[in-house]
């Protein structure tokens, strides 16, 4: 079998920092797991990039771009872990995507007061648009995806506070665009049309902690596509190493408008509150860029 036909008999990969030599293993579940050395998968990313263009192998798949990478490498699973504890993911991605990704969920403080559910939803909320069709007659809604650069068109922004080390979510009732009139009165005659009090925020370290964890070090490969005939090809023309993360990067893209802060709530159910980035902005996100 050439190297990047689809070797199903690998479950798993695992990549070793330091060996020399890629070898087999086998899993608690009795599969191979193939191991990589660093130096090994460069290597087979290298001659991934130099097949040039190859057939989508997952057609129908809003992941098939990371999917056909999976499997010219043999592989069914794209987390690398290292023994000493180093984590490393394998990241896949089309050229020129502006879409959102979805770095973690972390809930606002002070977390005693469930911001979002006993705050934001009945001083703040408004009717959720299937209210009496799909959810009860009075279901509300608080959806907003806000960054640091920009309010929305309903006053909120976040703050990133370097002095205090805190990133708050700000509100100015000034600022609300004349589209909800409606809810601007109705929120003044809740709470009022002042800054937050308190004010939501999430502190430089828990935030730091849990972007740390959660953005591992990482294989980041982007692919252009076309197609021909109705069918779709990708070419895998940018490979990079990504370590360490940046955490003034994190916040430089908050108050860029790069990274944003999505709540999606509603009466019956809060879905989270998520820290959100650009694809296109994921190397920003680490402090050592390395072109393979």
């Amino acid at each position: 079998m050439k190297q990047h036909e689809i070797d199903n008999h690998y479950s798993q990969l695992r990549l070793i920092a330091e060996e020399k030599a890629s070898y087999k293993t086998t899993s608690k579940q009795g599969d191979n797991v193939k191991i990589f050395t660093k130096e090994s998968l460069i290597q087979e990313l290298k001659e991934i990039q130099a097949l040039g263009w190859v057939r989508n192998g997952r057609p129908g798949n809003a992941g098939g771009v990371g999917n056909t990478l999976e499997d010219l490498l043999g592989i069914t699973e794209n987390n690398l872990p290292i023994p000493n504890a180093t984590e490393w993911e394998l990241k896949c991605q089309r050229i020129n995507t502006s879409s959102l990704v979805t770095l973690f969920h972390m809930e606002p403080s002070p977390r005693a007061l469930k911001f979002v559910p006993q705050i934001f939803l009945p001083l703040y909320g408004w009717p959720h648009q299937e209210a009496g069709l799909r959810y009860d007659l009075l279901e509300m809604s608080f959806r907003q995806t806000i960054s640091g650069h920009i309010r929305s068109d309903r006053g909120f922004m976040i703050d990133v506070d370097r002095k205090n080390q805190k990133v708050l979510v700000t509100f100015d009732s000034r600022l609300i665009s004349t589209t909800h009139e409606d809810w601007k009165n109705q929120i003044q005659e809740k709470g009022g049309l002042n800054e937050l009090n308190p004010q939501p925020y999430w502190g430089f370290s828990d935030l730091n902690n849990k972007a740390g964890t959660k953005l591992l070090n990482c294989f980041f490969v982007q692919a252009e596509s076309k197609k021909e005939a109705g069918v779709e090809y990708f070419r895998y023309s940018k490979m990079m190493i990504l370590r360490e993360f940046n955490f003034d990067g994190f916040l430089s893209g908050i108050e860029q408008g790069y990274v944003y802060i999505d709540f999606d709530a509603r009466t019956g159910h809060n879905h989270g509150t998520k820290f959100r980035l650009r694809r296109d902005k994921i190397p920003s996100l680490y402090k050592e860029v390395i072109e393979i």
